[in-house]
């Protein structure tokens, strides 16, 4: 009986110290766990913060628990914030928990100097890349579409990878979701998830398209890297272009691709499919898709989402016959990509080639402001050398001097950019694209806009998306 009873209290010991050692942080980490969740809502958690003024605060609730989460701006910003809950968190709400609540060891002198003076522990604050001028631009251009606006737009600083806007319509309110009544919280939430156009599902991060003709940038850069093109080499054009094994041909529009040869600067400007097919048949699927990942596609790019909160954009892995290989240099078959990504490979060419990791957490304060760290910029590849981003760079300023993207001029201002409408269903409107740069006296920013749906009787990349673009980067350089 003793030497049972002993064995009985070593198994309790060793329950014990498994429970509370070696489990402890997932039972503190699971959304289900009323005690942590009761004790994280009765102390005041961290403000997220844009040029200094708070997006998302806590503030004195008047239940059960002592503070209640509070967005301004909801709207604008909740593809960038996410919300907090009593059940879950998500976005940066979720990905910076520990520091918004004050559990980080970056505040470990903060929670010692509450406890000496015996005061309520208090999160710390994260402050952001976004410019709220060109966050407002985007929000603004992409409602000014109509009610039933469905589109995604991103701005990156193009030399550190500073996220500068992250818009995406539809959007929701994240303080319907921080109410306390559960039961209202609950409702909200399926009302969303039975809502046809999704608001939940970010179009600038989550949702991925076929990025038509700005997907030909990516087609020129592997070109040019694999044959040694340059923006005054010639290059198929003509009118039509027949997909290799079939008799199926493709055209340009009316638009003026010559009836021969003609320059790749002049392809791009006049966004010739018969040059992009031909180019993307000869480079071949291998290096199609090796120059695309250089730029970030088929990989997950934002450590401050979670994975199911965002998308990899996508160049197609699995062998393609030559047809479908052609298809892809068009940004149609099965590319796919997000307005993040996009905007990512317009800073990847702007930066002489050098694509930066993306990031929105600029900088990590106490709860007194005290400034605990700063992101470093960080490289993410090299996705084309340096002459080849200068030639791409000059071609899109040419997209906009002399081409299809017009619209995005600004006066005094360098711009250059690349127009795309992807084609959707038999009978769907089609998507507009639009993506470009701008600089200006040190201040560059590169942008990336697409319109899934619109109000719009005819869809073309510089109509919907071109002018949400101007002003996004108007917001930016002026």
């Amino acid at each position: 009986m003793s030497v049972f009873c002993l064995l009985l209290f070593l198994a309790l010991l060793a329950n014990v110290t498994y429970v509370q050692y070696f489990k402890a942080a997932d039972y503190n980490d699971n959304p289900l766990n009323a005690r942590v969740k009761e004790e994280t809502l009765s102390r005041e958690r961290g403000a997220i913060l844009v040029n200094g003024r708070a997006i998302a605060e806590s503030v004195p609730s008047d239940d059960r628990y002592k503070f209640q989460r509070k967005y301004l701006q909801p709207l604008v910003y909740a593809p960038v914030t996410g919300y907090f809950a009593l059940v879950r968190a998500t976005l940066l709400e979720q990905s910076q928990n520990k520091l918004l609540n004050g559990d980080d060891n970056r505040l470990f002198v903060t929670r010692l100097v509450d406890l000496v003076n015996n005061t309520s522990p208090k999160g710390g604050n994260i402050e952001l890349t976004i410019d709220p001028a060109a966050q407002k631009a985007a929000y603004d251009g992409l409602a000014a579409l109509g009610e039933d606006v469905q589109g995604g737009a991103v701005a990156i600083e193009p030399d550190t990878g500073k996220i500068l806007a992250l818009v995406s319509l539809p959007s929701y309110n994240p303080n319907r979701y921080a109410d306390h009544d559960q039961a209202a919280v609950d409702a909200y939430d399926r009302m969303l998830q039975t809502r046809d156009d999704k608001p939940r599902l970010s179009r600038a991060a989550q949702v991925t398209l076929p990025p038509g003709s700005t997907f030909k940038l990516v087609t020129a850069a592997a070109a040019m890297e694999a044959e040694g093109y340059r923006a005054d080499s010639l290059v198929p054009g003509g009118a039509t272009y027949e997909l290799p094994g079939t008799s199926t041909s493709i055209g340009n529009g009316g638009r003026n691709c010559g009836t021969g040869q003609i320059s790749l600067s002049q392809a791009l400007e006049q966004s010739c499919n018969t040059t992009f097919l031909a180019l993307a048949n000869q480079v071949g699927q291998d290096e199609m898709r090796q120059q695309a990942e250089k730029f970030g596609f088929n990989s997950l790019l934002l450590d401050e989402f979670a994975d199911d909160e965002q998308s990899p954009s996508v160049y197609p892995t699995e062998e393609m016959s030559d047809d479908f290989v052609a298809k892809t240099g068009i940004g149609q078959q099965d590319v796919r990509a997000t307005p993040l990504q996009m905007a990512m490979v317009v800073a990847g060419i702007f930066n002489d080639g050098i694509v930066m990791k993306p990031y929105l957490v600029d900088k990590v304060r106490s709860a007194d402001l005290d400034l605990l760290e700063s992101t470093e910029p960080e490289e993410l590849s090299r996705a084309v050398s340096s002459d080849t981003a200068s030639e791409l760079r000059k071609m899109m300023v040419s997209v906009v001097d002399r081409g299809t993207g017009s619209v995005g001029a600004i006066p005094n201002v360098e711009v250059g950019a690349k127009t795309g409408t992807a084609e959707n269903c038999p009978g769907c409107q089609n998507f507009s694209w639009f993506v470009s740069f701008a600089s200006d006296g040190g201040k560059d920013v590169a942008v990336a806009v697409m319109v899934q749906k619109s109000d719009a009787a005819y869809v073309s990349g510089s109509g919907q998306a071109g002018p949400i673009a101007r002003a996004i980067m108007e917001a930016v350089v002026k």
